[in-house]
């Protein structure tokens, strides 16, 4: 087991204004008057009808919750279901997205105003917060009341899962963990590639070359089929480049194609290096500004943000957009809203051997933690079987709650569940999609598919082929993402196409902690230089790589180095 390390360390990553010794002794003297405050439960952690237990929460919101008028992320399908089925209250001590949620971590930490769960969303900060005993161990409500499901997850990463949250034999959060989301996929109109009778994909296994992808952005920008002002070939956010193999609206689909990795730490047979910096990725640069060039990627690349991406698309701008397999989801089904004729494909990048090159996600990215002195600490893994278990894998239960069957057929996003995280197992992706395969080519049974959510896949699958025309946009988004995305994966699995690498994930380092924004941001500045033309490709590369070592990268290298010793 993981023992723990990086001690004495201050919590600059999100701390300020309190020091490591006085945060610990503020918090134990808040964590005492809040719970003072606070009806005492029952050992299970539901309590009688009249005293139910408050919990309090740190909410990761997102931009867009799908939820029906009058709901709110305190007061939903979701946590009512909760507060039924536990006789627990919630009350949200902070609501925030992004950045700002870890703001918001920042001042609860400060002040000492501890909400008794929060989500929490990368390893430093689980590691700061053992290191200075703010949260509880969770090891016998673990073993006591996770179901067995949960329990089969989080083991079926090999270990891996269990050693990031795990301290001197002690688990310490309860963990998001996912599955790998595959490559980057290029999500294509297929309705426009019809229409002008352009012909990819020949052998048909949605893998097409870097050559094919770049001859559709031309077609689509000469030909312009959406019938708008100013069409684009291609368009990409500023930074380019994302750390997630899957990242949406970045470059990592071509870069791929050359081996290239982009924000990740390799282990090249036991020597660590940053992918970033390799000879692959300048190459990668070096064929996005020559496409920049001919005006095939968007002339006000810099500038474009992610809503003006998404104004590209739903205005017929823009054909190709770069996503993971659940782009019709979220982003997708947004066209779809505007144009009932609008259909999409999802194709891979091919290298030039004929493989689609992805890599391996940490296993665990942030989860759940409880402040210690909470008394009821076995809510949070109960909250869990009911997200996780009961809403996943047993339609019975959830039948009984109508409202929370409505989300879930509405897609509703996972956010406005108390926890937003997901606990997926390292399988669960392709498991799901062998079972919707099936329901919809009816070889089962849809009851029989093992999750509540393939149950409600298959037919929003059925309904959209049943009349594709005039379904649902929901039913039209599930069947791209899942027959199509998913499918995607499915088939470069089935065919041994896909190529996976495994990064190194490093806890963060001492250098990390005071450089590696200021690397990140000379990475994005100078990539976005080299692929506009305002510098030269070879000599800014390099140039690039000189300064990246210099200003901390190659130290950050030897402490990884020593972590993986």
């Amino acid at each position: 087991m993981k023992k723990r390390g990086l001690k004495s360390k201050l919590l600059s990553i999100l701390l300020t204004g309190c020091m490591v010794v006085s945060l610990a002794a503020c918090s134990s003297q808040s964590n005492q008057k809040n719970d003072s405050s606070k009806k005492e439960g029952t050992e299970s952690g539901t309590n009688s009808k009249a005293d139910k237990y408050e919990v309090t929460l740190g909410r990761m919101t997102t931009a867009n919750p799908k939820l029906p008028d009058g709901d709110t992320y305190e007061d939903n399908a979701y946590t009512r279901w909760a507060e039924e089925v536990l006789n627990i209250d919630l009350k949200d001590a902070f609501e925030a997205n992004g950045t700002d949620y870890d703001t918001q971590i920042s001042l609860a930490l400060s002040s000492g105003e501890l909400p008794d769960m929060m989500t929490i969303r990368n390893q430093a900060v689980l590691e700061e917060m053992v290191d200075n005993d703010l949260i509880a161990d969770l090891t016998e409500v673990w073993d006591k009341y996770a179901s067995d499901t949960l329990k089969e997850a989080v083991d079926s990463f090999d270990g891996r899962a269990l050693d990031r949250i795990t301290f001197d034999g002690k688990i310490m959060m309860l963990p998001a963990t996912d599955p790998d989301p595959g490559p980057t996929e290029a999500w294509i109109r297929s309705d426009w590639l019809q229409e002008l009778g352009i012909k990819v994909d020949a052998d048909h296994n949605h893998i097409i070359t870097l050559d094919e992808l770049k001859m559709i952005a031309k077609e689509f920008l000469e030909k312009n089929p959406g019938k708008a002002q100013n069409p684009v070939g291609m368009a990409f956010t500023p930074n380019l480049t994302g750390d997630d193999p899957s990242s949406a609206n970045s470059i990592n689909a071509i870069t791929s194609a050359f081996g290239a990795y982009p924000r990740t730490w390799m282990n090249d047979n036991g020597q660590v290096s940053y992918g970033s910096t390799s000879e692959p990725m300048k190459r990668a640069l070096s064929l996005a500004a020559d496409w920049f060039k001919e005006g095939i990627i968007d002339p006000q690349l810099g500038t474009r943000t992610w809503d003006d991406i998404t104004s590209l698309l739903t205005n017929g701008q823009i054909g190709i957009v770069f996503g993971p397999w659940h782009m019709p989801d979220w982003l997708l089904n947004n066209v779809r809203e505007l144009d009932k004729n609008a259909t999409f494909e999802a194709y891979a990048i091919e290298d030039e051997k004929g493989k689609v090159n992805t890599k391996h996600i940490n296993p665990v990215v942030g989860g759940v933690v409880v402040r210690k002195g909470f008394k009821h600490p076995e809510i949070a893994i109960q909250i869990a079987n009911m997200f996780y278990d009961t809403m996943k894998y047993k339609p019975e239960e959830v039948a009984k709650y109508p409202e929370v069957e409505n989300y879930i057929n509405n897609a509703v996003d996972g956010t406005a569940r108390p926890f937003n995280i997901e606990m997926s197992s390292s399988t669960s992706l392709l498991d799901d999609y062998a079972d919707i395969e099936k329901g919809v080519k009816d070889e089962i049974k849809i009851e029989d598919a093992r999750t509540v959510e393939s149950q409600n896949v298959i037919k929003s699958v059925k309904a959209y082929l049943a009349d594709s025309a005039n379904a649902a946009t929901a039913d039209w988004a599930r069947y791209h993402s899942r027959m199509k995305g998913i499918g995607l994966i499915q088939s470069l699995t089935e065919s041994n196409t896909i190529n996976f690498i495994t990064p190194v994930f490093p806890v963060e380092t001492a250098t990390m902690k005071t450089n590696m924004a200021n690397l990140n941001k000379l990475e994005e500045e100078t990539f976005l230089k080299i692929v506009t033309g305002a510098t030269p490709v070879d000599s800014g590369f390099q140039d690039f790589v000189s300064q990246w070592n210099k200003q901390g990268g190659e130290q950050i290298i030897k402490e990884i180095q020593e972590q993986i010793k």
